[in-house]
């Protein structure tokens, strides 16, 4: 019976460790360059395999952590950042204040390759969440 247990325990384990969608040997060699000409001074990224198959880099720039997305075929699709709420332009700091209730649970700045620069807001209302984005000037573009 011991021996059971034993398999038991040695299967459950392989299986977590085979669900995990790190990639770091597997990433596209196109999506490797592509992350080296965008970030040369970051030689060590994380890889993961997000829900839409898109390549995610998991690194840090002078202590600050972000995540750079790319496509299976090395195209460059966003890279974000967390920020805290002070650091935010003015405009949309006010544009909060008058215009949303709701605390914020998490704010981004995100480089889009279409949208460019902008700032994700999610906001935590009646125990949901809600993504809004603004552009720096304070606009909402989605």
């Amino acid at each position: 019976m011991k021996i059971s247990y034993t398999f038991v325990l040695l299967l459950c384990v392989t299986i977590l460790f085979s669900c995990n969608n790190n990639v770091n040997g597997q990433t596209p060699e196109a999506v490797k360059q592509t992350f080296k000409a965008k970030y040369p001074g970051e030689n060590d990224p994380d890889w993961h395999v997000d829900s839409n198959g898109n390549y995610e880099s998991h690194f840090k720039i002078d202590g600050i952590k972000y995540r750079a997305d790319f496509k299976p075929n090395g195209s460059w699709i966003e890279t974000e950042s967390s920020i805290d709420k002070k650091d935010l332009p003015k405009a949309i700091r006010d544009k909060i204040e008058n215009d949303f209730d709701g605390d914020i649970s998490e704010i981004e700045k995100v480089d889009h390759y279409a949208k460019g620069v902008f700032y994700d807001v999610e906001f935590k209302q009646k125990g949901k969440n809600k993504d809004v984005e603004f552009k720096a000037d304070g606009t909402i573009i989605n």
